[in-house]
């Protein structure tokens, strides 16, 4: 198997043990520690808890005599933020005007399948999924100029290697949404992260229609002026497992339409509050039968 045939396998499938192996002979072939480091890392699984240690600080030192030339591919303004083996796997870019180019260059490089673009310059520390230093006072209808962000620059991108795309907090708006839905390419896609985007309900029925979405199996949705017109869009998102929907107004009109969605009876998680469906609404979740029962007793003790 060709190395590239080797890489192609492992970027959907990262927990192949055998694959791994095989590419570590490849990579020390061509005098790359990385071979050695998959091969370190892989036995320190196996490793007696009297001989980590040891193991742990020769993989220390490997990594420090070498990562400084691991990133050479990625752009420089790109913040790796996890890595599987020495190689990049999620990566976070501003956006910016050249915004297209640098995401071509992450893209490009072997093992990234996640993808964070922020409005800003980010830390490692930025990415919490616990939004404690949001105001969730914050007036629902305050507005920001919707869809400043020109999506057009990613028109046509290529992201078929992606299966975790996170926008949080870029200003999309319905528009923004909309040219997304239009332009990008990530039939991979499992994972979608809006956060703050103020899609509302027009945006996110156009990302429903998409035909490179619908295996999403998490979408986070939180604060985007969704309503229960747009949960019923969300019918089409047939196998999601993770759903949040905070801070959107859906009403008791919503939490039906949540229930009669394909996807109801499969969900493992599901973020909403009660001033988000209302009293009527935790009653229909509380008494739902097709809900998880984990979840269903959930909304008992609201």
């Amino acid at each position: 198997m060709q190395e590239t045939a080797v890489e192609d396998a492992l970027r959907p499938h990262p927990d192949g043990l055998a694959a791994w192996q095989a590419y570590s002979d490849r990579l020390l072939e061509q005098g790359d520690a990385r071979g050695t480091l998959i091969r370190l890392e892989q036995r320190l699984a196996r490793t007696r808890p009297a001989d980590r240690p040891a193991m742990e600080r020769e993989i220390a030192d490997l990594v420090a005599a070498h990562e400084g030339g691991w990133d050479d591919g990625l752009p420089a303004t790109a913040l790796v933020l996890s890595r599987r083996y020495g190689f990049a796997t999620e990566v976070a870019v501003q956006w910016s005007d050249d915004v297209r180019e640098v995401v071509e260059q992450v893209l490009r490089d072997r093992f990234v399948t996640t993808l964070r673009i922020s409005s800003r310059a980010t830390t490692d520390e930025d990415w919490d999924d616990d939004d404690e230093d949001w105001d969730d006072d914050e007036e629902e209808d305050a507005e920001l100029p919707p869809g400043r962000l020109d999506m057009k620059l990613l028109d046509g991108l290529d992201a078929g290697r992606l299966s975790v795309l996170d926008l949080s907090y870029l200003d999309l708006g319905p528009d923004g949404a909309g040219l997304l839905a239009a332009s990008l390419r990530a039939d991979r896609l499992r994972a979608l992260e809006l956060r703050y985007c103020r899609i509302g309900d027009a945006g996110l029925a156009a990302l429903a229609a998409s035909p490179y979405l619908g295996g999403l199996r998490r979408l986070c949705l939180q604060r985007n002026r969704v309503t229960a017109e747009g949960v019923r869009s969300l019918h089409r998102f047939a196998r999601l497992t993770e759903l949040d929907l905070r801070y959107n107004r859906i009403g008791s009109a919503g939490a039906e339409a949540l229930l009669a969605a394909p996807f109801a009876g499969s969900l493992e998680r599901l973020w909403l509050y009660d001033s988000d469906v209302g009293q009527d609404g935790v009653r229909t979740l509380a008494h739902a039968e097709n809900l998880p029962p984990g979840l269903r007793s959930l909304w008992r003790c609201v």
